[in-house]
């Protein structure tokens, strides 16, 4: 916990990990708890949490697009699962949002 509240500030809080965990996390919460909604709140925590990083370091634009890769990971890893399995699919998508997030946020520090 930061001496200003809850959370740490926003810029010192690194994304790519949180957006891997969110995608991760997500899916691993729904599959045993047999719950998918409850998936979602992971799945949403973590984006938001990542989301107010991106916001504060890399503008509306990059959050905008970072966003759109995370949900869209997450939209697009349930056909892919089809094709090469649960796991496979929702490691592949939470990569790419790793490794864009670094990309676009983190690597700047």
């Amino acid at each position: 916990m930061s001496e200003t509240g809850v959370f740490k500030p926003a810029e010192t809080v690194v994304t790519a990990p949180l957006a891997a965990l969110g995608l991760v996390g997500g899916y691993l919460t729904a599959r045993e708890s047999g719950i998918r909604a409850l998936g979602g709140v992971v799945l949403a925590a973590a984006g938001v949490y990542a989301g107010r990083t991106w916001a504060a370091k890399g503008g509306t634009a990059t959050t905008v697009a970072l966003s759109a890769l995370y949900v869209g990971g997450f939209g697009a890893s349930h056909p892919l699962a089809k094709r090469i399995g649960a796991w496979p699919a929702v490691l592949s998508v939470a990569g790419a949002s790793a490794l864009a997030s670094w990309a676009l946020v983190d690597r700047q520090r």
